[in-house]
């Protein structure tokens, strides 16, 4: 694995450089400047349950304000996606997780999955949650559970505020 070190303007170590050839095939990259924000979009916007109809716009901040993970085919095409919320050191949220249709079934997620956990800054957390409609056994492989005390959390949607 090479790791390069580039630390962006805003994030600070969230901008470290990591890539590593995996599966033969694929580059697994945390670099922003290689993200294909047009498959992205299109993939969360066209295709996924969590973010339909979500704006070009919005993916591009998402993208800007996040520790984000790419897989890279051999002509350097995305083909999976994931991105990190966090403050870089008590808590992150994977969300945005996906695998091109057909790169799937062939442990690209998994591999995919093992680079987020393995980041250095993923790792300092103390907190690190995801939220699932349908992959509860995938991420259970990682030691991922429901949430113990699911009374502790709250959640407000923030655009209703500015209505009242």
């Amino acid at each position: 694995m090479a790791v390069t070190a580039s630390v962006g303007p805003r994030m600070g170590d969230l901008d470290v450089v990591i890539e590593s050839t995996h599966l033969e095939r694929f580059v697994l990259s945390t670099d922003r400047s290689r993200i294909d924000v047009g498959v992205v979009h299109d993939y969360l916007n066209k295709h996924s349950y969590w973010a339909s109809g979500r704006s070009r716009s919005v993916v591009e901040s998402s993208i800007g304000s996040s520790l984000c993970f790419g897989a890279y085919g051999p002509s350097g095409e995305q083909v999976a996606f994931a991105r990190v919320i966090t403050d870089g050191a008590t808590f992150g949220y994977l969300c945005d997780v996906f695998v091109l249709p057909g790169h799937q079934g062939g442990g690209l997620g998994k591999a995919l999955m093992q680079f987020i956990l393995d980041h250095p800054v993923v790792q300092s957390l103390g907190h690190f949650l995801l939220a699932t409609k349908d992959a509860h056994g995938l991420y259970a492989q990682w030691g991922f559970t429901a949430l113990e005390d699911v009374g502790k959390w709250m959640e407000v949607d923030p655009r209703q505020l500015r209505r009242n």
